[in-house]
């Protein structure tokens, strides 16, 4: 934990240690130099506090504001920043709106929103009108005109927003991003990913039942069965789109010489979630009789203007092992994260697969390889580390994220177009190109560079 410490006050001077190259920025940096960056944290929930542990690890930031409607997050939120030896924050948290008031603090440079997902653009928008550097959970926003609002309060402020998307720094992925930049693979034709993880149990929750066997939600359900599985209830869509599909457009490049063009999503009945509540509640449970609208596997298909594919799958309601499903497939080969698996032509066994684990070593990305071992404890086997690091740098120099509104805009609105594609038996849907027309000339990301 202390070597984690020392590199970051190391990356607060040499502004080291961000791997995805950032735009320039409207302005000028947030702070005079050598100041910390004075940051916020809306939704201290179980995500939002892992957020605010990695930043206290920090030497170049200063917690200023915390804002939570339950007490009891709050509480424990300020004794994490009590033990990691900072100043008690200023706490806001006495109605759904009170965030509004920590929005008016001047001394906020940043702030980063980890609440429910009907809050998440209306706060980022609000946060961005307040001249606040802004970070955003996944998924951004809910509907078509929520992406707009994101991208139009940008262009609008000049204010820059982050989609804190921590798979896009994970290991594996950024090895293969790799690969892919060095042509490893080819010409890229198609890709498959998705969120695939039994979320029964997460979904299902009253807090007083043996771990796992909750069949409780809504009111009576306790952090994400409180707000979480209303979605399963009302909507018919893939709700979670981005761990999948942010790397592989980071990969392909959208928004950055590509872009998403089209959408076609299908979804199959519903049953896990019933059956869940049967068997753990009982048949007579008021729950049983819930009619959940979504169905158990969400499958879509992108179109990109760049003539690839992209399959993405939702199946969260089924038992399974977790998996993100992985494959980038090109004219020289493929890899696949499902078995560990790679071929490249005219390298491996013809028609045969071999273990990616050399590979992977061999294309292991040079901010892993320099930095790996000091992210160990931040969270999701390192890449919280990362990604809250590409935020707080980024903060500081007041320049464009590494992912940034353009790309949540894109990413989320797999949500809304996948619940229209559904309703209407599977047609085509149009991706809005929410650069308008930018993508065929903005750079690619300098994902190899280390520094600024």
């Amino acid at each position: 934990m202390n070597s984690r410490r020392n590199f970051v006050k190391q990356t607060a001077i040499a502004g080291a240690g961000l791997s995805l190259m950032p735009n320039l920025s409207f302005g000028m940096g947030l702070g005079k130099p050598g100041e910390k960056l004075k940051m916020a944290f809306i939704g201290v929930g179980l995500r939002g506090t892992n957020h605010l542990n990695n930043a206290l690890h920090r030497k170049d930031i200063e917690v200023a504001a915390i804002c939570d409607v339950d007490p009891e997050r709050i509480k424990i939120a300020l004794k994490m920043i009590d033990d990691a030896g900072h100043s008690k924050p200023q706490v806001f948290g006495d109605s759904d709106y009170d965030y509004l008031k920590l929005l008016e603090l001047k001394e906020v440079d940043a702030v980063i929103i980890a609440t429910p997902w009907l809050w998440h653009t209306r706060m980022a928008v609000d946060s961005m009108k307040a001249g606040k550097y802004t970070g955003v959970e996944v998924s951004a926003a809910n509907t078509l005109e929520e992406c707009w609002d994101l991208v139009n309060t940008h262009e609008e402020t000049g204010s820059h927003l982050m989609i804190l998307e921590n798979v896009n720094y994970r290991r594996d992925v950024l090895a293969v991003l790799n690969m892919v930049k060095q042509n490893v693979f080819g010409e890229l034709i198609h890709f498959r990913c998705g969120y695939q993880h039994d979320l029964r149990f997460v979904m299902l929750n009253d807090g007083k039942t043996a771990y796992g066997k909750g069949v409780e939600f809504g009111e009576k359900g306790i952090s994400e069965s409180a707000w979480r599985t209303q979605h399963s209830v009302l909507r018919n869509a893939d709700v979670y789109p981005t761990h999948g599909v942010g790397p592989i457009a980071a990969m392909c490049d959208v928004n950055r010489g590509n872009r998403f063009v089209s959408l076609t999503s299908h979804a199959t009945k519903s049953r896990g979630m019933h059956n869940y509540i049967v068997e753990h509640g009982g048949q007579d449970h008021p729950n049983a009789k819930v009619n959940f609208k979504m169905g158990d596997v969400i499958t879509s298909t992108i179109e990109t203007a760049n003539g690839e594919t992209i399959i993405v799958t939702h199946d969260v309601h089924l038992p399974r092992p977790y998996s993100l499903g992985f494959r980038v497939q090109g004219t020289e080969g493929l890899w696949e994260v499902d078995g560990n698996r790679i071929y490249v032509e005219g390298k491996s066994k013809p028609h045969q697969w071999e273990a990616a684990d050399e590979w992977l070593k061999k294309y292991d990305h040079p901010l892993w390889q320099k930095y790996g071992e000091l992210a160990t404890g931040a969270g999701h086997g390192g890449m919280d580390f990362f990604v809250m690091n590409a935020f707080v740098e980024s903060a500081k120099e007041n320049i464009a994220p590494p992912l940034d509104a353009y790309d949540a805009a894109a990413w989320s609105a797999i949500t809304p177009l996948s619940e229209l594609s559904i309703e209407n038996n599977g047609a085509p849907q149009d991706f809005p190109d929410f650069t308008r027309g930018t993508w065929i000339k903005r750079n690619p990301y300098n994902w190899m560079k280390e520094t600024f």
